[in-house]
């Protein structure tokens, strides 16, 4: 099990920037592929984008692509997910995710919230039109 604690939401106008932090501890941080889920009030939680135990792979959902890059250092034990572009459908609590490298997890695979073990607590992320 690994513990996750996500920083560096808050309230940023349309177009600007954030980075969020998701900073592992517990385990071995070099073994676990990272994902990025938000979610609102009464929908499910939605996949933005998840990285490789190596960083060599990197998936994102369509909304994100060329507007977010995920990211990790292993030195440090962070993910990070960098957003630009900001939209006020960005709205959201978002939350990161681990789970262990001892199989291939495919793109699809690294989609579905149900395919991760352990989850950070979320932090919020308000986008003003």
């Amino acid at each position: 099990q690994v513990q996750l604690v996500e920083s560096g939401g808050g309230l940023v106008q349309a177009g600007g920037s954030l980075r969020l932090s998701c900073a592992a501890s517990g385990r071995t941080f070099s073994r676990y592929y990272m994902g990025w889920f938000r979610q609102v009030p009464g929908k499910e939680r939605e996949f933005v984008a998840a990285i490789s135990p190596s960083g060599g792979r990197t998936y994102y959902a369509d909304p994100v692509k060329g507007r977010f890059t995920i990211s990790r250092d292993s030195a440090k034990n962070t993910s990070y997910l960098e957003m630009n572009s900001l939209k006020p459908e960005d709205t959201a609590v978002y939350y990161c995710a681990a789970v262990e490298g001892l199989t291939y997890y495919t793109g699809s695979r690294l989609m579905r919230p149900g395919n991760y073990d352990d989850w950070g607590q979320g932090t919020q992320v308000t986008v003003s039109s």
